[in-house]
């Protein structure tokens, strides 16, 4: 009785972990964005974030270009998993950002998460 009892325990903690695999991927981070400027005020971003993609329950789906007061900037969907490419870098050119912002922030977003992983501050060109 105690041996089925410890059998069913064990097939309950893995099985609950199982369903929680994805929660345990975290939070989406950037970690180094480079900008540069490619016409009045255009630019073009590439970011490099980190996620530990699990597939596509959870994953790093964008990352966005915001302002110092929240207004996005630019978003940049990312379309499926990178479970075997981490960190991985991807660009979006055409940003359009106003005259007089010299600082902008990017932020990336994952599936289940959504947004609060590391976010960098990068400075305009």
């Amino acid at each position: 009785m105690r041996k089925r009892f410890l059998t069913l325990a064990i097939a309950l903690v893995v099985g609950l972990l199982i369903c929680r695999a994805p929660a345990f991927a975290g939070e989406a981070d950037v970690l180094k964005v480079e900008a540069r400027k490619t016409g009045n005020q255009a630019y073009h971003f590439s970011v490099t974030v980190q996620h530990k993609d699990t597939g596509w329950d959870h994953y790093a789906d964008k990352w966005d270009v915001l302002g110092p007061d929240g207004t996005i900037f630019g978003t940049r969907t990312l379309y499926h998993p990178h479970v075997d490419e981490q960190p991985f870098t991807r660009s979006l050119s055409g940003v359009a950002i106003p005259a007089g912002v010299r600082t902008v922030t990017v932020r990336a977003h994952d599936s289940v998460h959504k947004y609060g992983g590391k976010v960098v501050q990068v400075e305009l060109p």
